[in-house]
């Protein structure tokens, strides 16, 4: 692969011409990208470790696999490790904080007196950087949900302490969304439900309902921030019920019209969330999606460029939902360099918007046309039009590594800055 300047020009030339027969103009496709950016996940940098003073094992029916050495293990080291991560990706982005991030300088602090303040050090680092970021609040890993419960709990005190929680939570959400001047999208996933079948499946999602009714009642600008909700088919722990299923929260979010967080991992293997985006889009404002890669179950894999993953990407783009679609990854893998994770995760998925972009009018139109013959011929062809040579130019103008060129730089901060940590 070359790294030549002159011959990435080249080439994105010759595909230009290319796809100029095909009716696509790639200078207009590569503008498109870059103002869409996408949410980097801090806890991929960690384990879902966090930085809270008195540290719970993870719950919540969470599981992060493999002991690669090098995790970050202060916010500092996190904050550094994204540096690099950030620098050799294409385009502006964003972060994706979970609670359980905040400083506190040594300090104990419950979850439900979190302040804005606890995160200041990360609004600055956003600031400096140009980066929007997004929040979390965190219901699990801690000895109130240790039942596998929070917002639904029996117990009316253990539901007001999250309740509390994700009061707290918005109110960062806004005080980062205010200093950035970047919208913050604060969504909520709780882990709540059973192993085994319930004898009682609506008391819980009636206790959710007030729970979240509680948690929103206060009006926040979206200017500032804006909330979403997220389903889960199954967790660890809760195979045979959920109480915030996707029923349940589609039903929510509509009636409430408020956004619905789509996680790739969160559903049935034989379910797509592509095939989902433009469903609830016809009843509820925005979506947010937490763009992962589950292989036999939500086991969260780094992000690659699978079929289900174009799948999503052309759905927002042909459908124009570039501003209702919000785009973020999930996943954590401690079985390679978690720095390397977070690159290839959000390089693929830009790389799936571009495909999708580049993709030629001719497919569509021979749908309208009702020639699917046509459609499925154009389809294929388009498989082997020059994508990598556009892609390759877009890594260039944005003075990113081109091709596989950037894991030399990645490997060279494993040997000088993530072998020395303990």
């Amino acid at each position: 692969m070359s790294k030549d300047p002159k011959h990435v020009a080249q080439a994105f030339e010759l595909a230009c011409e290319r796809y100029s027969e095909t009716g696509v103009d790639p200078n207009s496709a590569l503008a498109e990208l870059a103002r869409i950016p996408i949410s980097l996940h801090c806890w991929q940098g960690d384990d879902v470790g966090g930085f809270e003073t008195a540290r719970q094992a993870l719950g919540g029916g969470l599981a992060v696999t493999g002991n690669y050495p090098g995790k970050a293990r202060t916010p500092d080291e996190l904050r550094q490790d994204l540096d690099l991560a950030l620098s050799l990706i294409p385009g502006k982005h964003r972060l994706n904080l979970h609670a359980i991030y905040g400083e506190t300088n040594g300090k104990g602090v419950e979850r439900n007196a979190l302040r804005p303040e606890h995160f200041k050090s990360w609004i600055d680092w956003a600031k400096r950087n140009g980066l929007g970021l997004d929040f979390n609040p965190t219901f699990f890993s801690h000895p109130k949900a240790a039942d596998g419960f929070t917002l639904a709990h029996r117990d009316k005190g253990i539901r007001q302490f999250w309740i509390e929680h994700g009061i707290a939570c918005r109110e960062i959400g806004a005080a980062m969304g205010k200093a950035l001047g970047k919208t913050c999208i604060t969504n909520v996933w709780i882990p709540d439900g059973y192993k085994d079948t319930p004898a009682d499946r609506k008391g819980p999602r009636e206790r959710l309902a007030a729970s979240l009714d509680a948690i929103f009642k206060k009006q926040i600008s979206p200017k500032f921030n804006v909330d979403s909700v997220e389903p889960k088919l199954f967790g660890i722990g809760s195979e045979s019920y959920v109480v915030g299923s996707h029923e349940f929260y589609l039903g929510y979010a509509a009636t409430r019209k408020m956004m619905l967080t789509l996680d790739a991992g969160h559903y049935h293997p034989t379910e797509s969330i592509s095939d989902k985006i433009s469903s609830v889009l016809q009843f509820i404002p925005e979506v947010l999606l937490h763009v992962s890669r589950g292989v036999r179950w939500d086991s969260d894999h780094v992000v690659t460029l699978t079929d289900d993953l174009q799948a999503i990407a052309r759905e927002i783009v042909a459908n124009r939902y570039q501003g209702r679609v919000h785009i973020g990854l999930d996943y954590f893998d401690a079985s390679i360099n978690r720095v390397a994770a977070w690159i290839i995760g959000t390089r693929t998925m830009l790389r799936a918007l571009l495909l999708a972009l580049l993709e030629p009018p001719a497919i569509r139109a021979a749908e309208t046309a009702g020639d699917h013959t046509a459609r499925l011929v154009l389809q294929e062809e388009a498989k082997s039009l020059p994508a990598g040579a556009v892609w390759d130019y877009y890594c260039q103008s944005k003075d990113v590594p081109v091709g596989y060129t950037w894991l030399k730089e990645a490997q060279n901060y494993e040997r000088k800055v993530l072998s020395a940590r303990q």
